[in-house]
């Protein structure tokens, strides 16, 4: 089992810059150049390039060059008018900076003068004081363009100094402090027991609620997105051209519908005879995975809503948290997994899922020759913030019947207790990738069981 944490190092870190006489730009640039410094960002050039570029155009007040074209035309070098929609590279970048720079401030151990934080969803960062400024507060400064005083400005108000107690007040003060720590605490119970819907008490569903609580980073419901692959079915005419000569079949709708065209091997059809059906399309084991999907985020009181096929797009996988069910039927599934650890390919006609690593294994079906038994594997590919810039969880088999396979295994808190029982111990707080392998014996599919795993 792979895992992407690093152990500190802090002797590389640039130590914090003294607090005497530093007005904003000064201590913007010091704790950039100690993030850039830190082993979150020192080897991480793409990133490195982006915080750089938005953080001076944020100082220098050129809040026309933080757009997404714009930083997709100057940072990474792609044409000017290139299609946003079609190449996220900003996005997704916006995205791992923001995971690098919460990892940053999670790890460092002196408190610095400014914080650099990105939004989500912006690509403006914002400059916040941490720490109260010893002696004299300066008055809070306004950062202007050079070429332009008109620029937008940046205010940053300093944290202001506390007033000072009245006499006798201590004791009335930390009596209404103990009152507002066990409402708080009170508050924080009940939150936490009801907002969810699972049992606070039990070691194994707090392994659901971990897995799950992404979901509610947002109040946006949950989209859980299937495929619709085309469908073919045969014409009206084919079936009336089988009934000349097999007199009261395929009358009605309800048999077309219903019963398979029995056709010779041999018989000889036109491709005009032949329909695109556009009703027609969601795989059962996607099917099966939805219901299943569906029910868990009921339970746990987050809403969700199932969107197939051309019913959602990738503006609404950017604004909403989503479940991506099915791979090589669903192209945002093969889209947003190409570059992880594991990933689907196909090669020589062959489905399989294969560690993109130099002369990585590769998984795919496998039949028994002692019967009526397959193994098919799948992938849960977790992500904080994936390519869409929101929480996305792919929910993917070779087959349908893995897909069936591991949408049990996210729900179902005892498989993803035995499935991270040895993943790193803040797992929660970056992204997952487990390979799973489900025995199919008679088209139903066994328990699911973590093969391989990578956290990052």
């Amino acid at each position: 089992m792979k895992a992407a944490f690093e152990t500190p190092n802090h002797e590389a870190e640039i130590p914090p810059p003294a607090i005497e006489d530093l007005d904003l730009r000064e201590a913007v640039h010091q704790e950039l150049s100690r993030i850039l410094a830190s082993r979150f960002f020192r080897s991480a050039g793409r990133s490195r390039q982006f915080l750089e570029y938005v953080v001076r155009h944020k100082l220098e007040g050129h809040l026309e060059l933080l757009k997404e074209r714009t930083i997709g035309t100057e940072v990474f070098h792609r044409p000017h008018g290139y299609a946003t929609g079609d190449d996220p590279v900003v996005r997704v970048q916006a995205g791992e900076v923001r995971r690098r720079l919460e990892q940053y401030y999670q790890a460092v151990e002196d408190c610095p003068i400014v914080s650099i934080e990105l939004p989500l969803g912006a690509y403006a960062p914002n400059f916040r004081w941490r720490t109260p400024v010893a002696g004299p507060v300066p008055l809070p400064m306004k950062v202007e363009s050079p070429a332009s005083a008109q620029s937008p400005a940046i205010v940053l108000p300093p944290p202001a100094a506390p007033p000072a107690p009245k006499e006798g007040a201590h004791v009335g003060r930390w009596v209404a402090f103990g009152l507002c720590l066990c409402l708080g605490l009170a508050l924080a119970f009940v939150t936490g027991t009801k907002s969810a819907g699972l049992r606070p008490a039990s070691h194994v569903d707090s392994i659901l609620q971990q897995f799950w609580s992404p979901v509610f980073a947002t109040q946006q419901p949950v989209f859980i997105c299937l495929a619709q692959p085309v469908s073919y079915r045969p014409s009206l005419a084919l079936y009336q051209k089988y009934a000349r000569s097999h007199p009261g079949t395929f009358q009605s709708e309800v048999e077309r519908s219903n019963v398979p065209l029995p056709l010779s091997p041999d018989e000889r059809i036109s491709w005009r005879e032949m329909t695109l059906y556009k009703e027609y399309g969601v795989a059962i084991g996607d099917t099966y995975a939805a219901v299943s999907l569906s029910g868990l985020l009921g339970k746990i009181g987050k809403p969700g809503q199932v969107r197939i096929g051309s019913s959602y797009s990738f503006t609404d996988l950017r604004n909403s948290p989503s479940v991506l069910v099915g791979a090589f039927n669903n192209r945002w599934t093969m889209q947003l997994t190409s570059s992880l650890h594991y990933a689907f390919v196909e090669s020589g006609g062959h489905l399989m899922i294969r560690e993109q690593v130099p002369s990585g294994p590769s998984w795919g079906e496998r039949e028994s020759p002692d019967g009526p038994v397959s193994e098919d594997y799948a992938l849960v590919a977790r992500l904080l913030d994936s390519k869409t810039g929101q929480f996305t969880l792919t929910v993917a088999g070779l087959d349908g019947k893995g897909t069936q396979a591991a949408a049990e295994f996210v729900t179902n808190s005892e498989l993803l207790e035995k499935g991270l029982h040895n993943a790193p111990k803040d797992w929660q707080k970056g992204n997952v990738e487990l390979l799973l392998q489900s025995t199919i014996t008679d088209s139903i599919a066994g328990p699911p069981h973590v093969v391989a795993a990578y956290f990052w």
